[in-house]
């Protein structure tokens, strides 16, 4: 009787584990016709600009992530020739977010996450960071 009711309970938590809505980070924001809706994690953290404090917004769409700014400096070099204007962030954890566009209203945010998406498979993992 003991290892069915443990066979049951892990079960039943593999299941809600499994669940898309109760993981941490994800949203689904539908903003097109298409019954295919991707998700997009998003994030809510502290973070400064580092590289130009005028770039001061809400929403940034994160295209990578470093434990080390020089790593962080080299992708956006690299971004910058693929004609995208990025900008590093670091959070109070010391990561180094490059964002290559940023918002103050979440829908356009979310837009441009569906068009790098879209235009730059190598992209794909593009993620919405909220700023604190």
């Amino acid at each position: 009787m003991n290892i069915s009711k443990t066979l049951l309970i892990v079960t039943l938590a593999v299941i809600v584990c499994s669940c898309a809505s109760s993981r941490k980070g994800t949203s689904r924001f539908d903003n097109s016709a298409s019954p295919y809706v991707k998700e997009v994690t998003v994030r809510e953290e502290k973070v400064k600009v580092i590289d130009d404090e005028d770039v001061i917004y809400k929403y940034y769409v994160i295209i990578g992530s470093f434990k080390v700014v020089e790593n962080a400096r080299n992708f956006r070099a690299d971004l910058l020739k693929e004609g995208f204007s990025p900008v590093i962030l670091e959070n109070t954890e010391g990561f180094y977010r490059v964002s290559v566009a940023f918002f103050n209203e979440e829908k356009a945010a979310r837009s441009r996450i569906d068009q790098i998406r879209n235009n730059y498979e190598k992209y794909n993992d593009v993620w919405l960071l909220i700023r604190k």
